[in-house]
């Protein structure tokens, strides 16, 4: 199954698509996606770049480098965030699922980063847990 899996920011100014299906996601709950996103976790999934496409928009596109390690990239107009970058991962791209217009039928592969988890939020699946991103993780892309 190959569909097409689209989606965008808030104001629908920026939009994207990439080749599904997602069958991997993670729901981070490190301290820098709390923030970022404004809840508990941010649900993601990897994406290869290759295959990641702006369709509409691109003039919108900006991103926030929070350390050498890190960049978020967002709709510059509504502040929607669409994914993040780690130069350690060149060709990897970890998309935000919350930006994702099409029905996707995948569930929660992993909590990772669940050590430094909001105290408020309980994990209440049976997804694995992870203190930190297992290796094992870095390698799963759409």
């Amino acid at each position: 199954m190959n569909e097409k899996i689209t989606g965008g920011c808030l104001c629908g100014k920026l939009t994207y698509e990439v080749p599904g299906p997602i069958t991997s996601i993670d729901y981070c709950h490190c301290s820098r996606c709390r923030k970022a996103s404004g809840s508990a976790f941010a649900a993601v999934t990897s994406v290869s770049k290759s295959r990641f496409k702006i369709t509409a928009g691109l003039q919108y596109l900006k991103s926030y480098k929070t350390d050498a390690e890190f960049e978020r990239v967002f709709c510059s107009e509504c502040g929607s965030q669409l994914y993040s970058i780690r130069p350690a991962l060149a060709d990897t791209i970890r998309l935000r699922l919350g930006s994702i217009d099409t029905d996707i039928e995948g569930k929660v592969s992993a909590h990772i980063f669940a050590a430094s988890k909001a105290v408020w939020h309980d994990i209440c699946d049976q997804a694995p847990q992870y203190d930190q991103r297992p290796p094992m993780l870095t390698d799963r892309s759409t």
